[in-house]
């Protein structure tokens, strides 16, 4: 089985890291929020209709990228975390609704709250 670890860091970045830290939280919060938006405007368009609704394809951060080419100059994994954390958000909204408890709707991400972004150690590459 294999163990995972999350390393809490302190960064002190220069200049141009904290322009790269600053475009890669912009761009992880324009996808969660775009992938929201879209959640929200196939559920309105298709709510009618559940079969329809539940086999609809959502578009992935490679679409994203493909129609938003500024989305290329940051971290893949970053984007692509930005799904899972709005699955969860949707899962733990739904999970509530079930037991009665009537808060938690997924909301979009702002710029003046807490900036964070998760990524991913792959091949000892951090």
């Amino acid at each position: 089985m294999k163990k995972y670890r999350a390393i809490k860091v302190r960064l002190y970045p220069n200049r141009e890291e904290r322009a790269l830290l600053d475009q890669t939280f912009g761009c992880c919060r324009f996808i969660y929020n775009k992938m929201l938006e879209e959640r929200i405007r196939v559920y309105k368009e298709l709510k009618e209709d559940k079969d329809t609704l539940y086999a609809h394809k959502y578009k992935t951060e490679r679409e994203y990228k493909g129609q938003f080419p500024f989305l290329k100059d940051v971290d893949a994994k970053a984007l692509q975390s930005e799904w899972r954390h709005l699955k969860s958000a949707y899962d733990n909204f739904f999970r509530n609704f079930k037991k009665g408890i009537k808060k938690g709707f997924p909301r979009f991400k702002s710029k003046k709250s807490k900036q964070s972004y998760t990524t991913f150690n792959s091949n000892n590459n951090l």
